[in-house]
């Protein structure tokens, strides 16, 4: 009987040593692939600062590797041609560029068919900084005459703000809106015979 359990002993000791070297085997492996660099990275444009609404300069931008799943759609890479375009809205450091941030089809994609990117000049600049894109506004015109302030008409009614660029401030402030082509041609039309200015709709579209 003793014999027996002498065998006994014997046999659950190395069963515990197989264990033991298979748990630090597990161990060792999970360290190994903690360790790995992860090189299914993808390198995207971010902001290299906070940015500003306006033209985009290449120092503005720099390359960062995100993981897949967390590229958002339609990011941009390193290496298309960024300088000179128009972001519409502010950035804050860190933030991956999109194809929808910048001013273009894809902006004007999601303001609906026949939409077209207008800029205006309006006269008051203060009033302009009160805007921030995806704002509504109307526009109104004043024509300019050489007996006096004429009434002031509506050229274009509820149109989105998509960028605010920066500019001369003696010149006015320069918008640029999502109106329809009849809209862009009535605005053009106005701009040219007198002055715009905005009332802002608070409720939107």
């Amino acid at each position: 009987m003793e014999s027996v359990m002498r065998a006994l002993r014997r046999l659950l000791g190395r069963r515990h040593r197989l264990i033991a070297t298979a748990v630090a085997a597990l161990a060792m492996a999970c360290a190994l692939v903690g360790l790995k660099p992860d090189t299914a990275s993808v390198t995207v444009l971010a902001a290299a600062r906070d940015l500003p609404s306006g033209v985009l300069e290449a120092a503005d931008l720099k390359a960062v590797a995100l993981r897949p799943d967390t590229v958002p759609d339609g990011a941009v890479k390193p290496g298309t041609a960024i300088a000179g375009r128009v972001l519409a809205g502010p950035m804050r450091r860190g933030e991956p560029l999109t194809d929808a941030r910048i001013l273009g089809p894809s902006l004007l994609a999601a303001h609906g068919p026949g939409t077209v990117a207008t800029p205006v000049r309006v006269a008051d600049p203060e009033t302009a900084r009160l805007l921030s894109p995806g704002d509504v506004v109307d526009v109104l015109a004043a024509p300019s005459t050489w007996e006096g302030a004429a009434p002031a008409r509506t050229v274009a009614e509820d149109v989105t703000v998509l960028t605010t660029p920066d500019g001369e401030a003696d010149r006015g402030a320069l918008l640029v809106l999502a109106t329809t082509s009849d809209q862009a041609v009535e605005l053009a039309s106005a701009q040219a015979g007198g002055h715009l200015s905005i009332t802002i709709n608070p409720h939107g579209r």
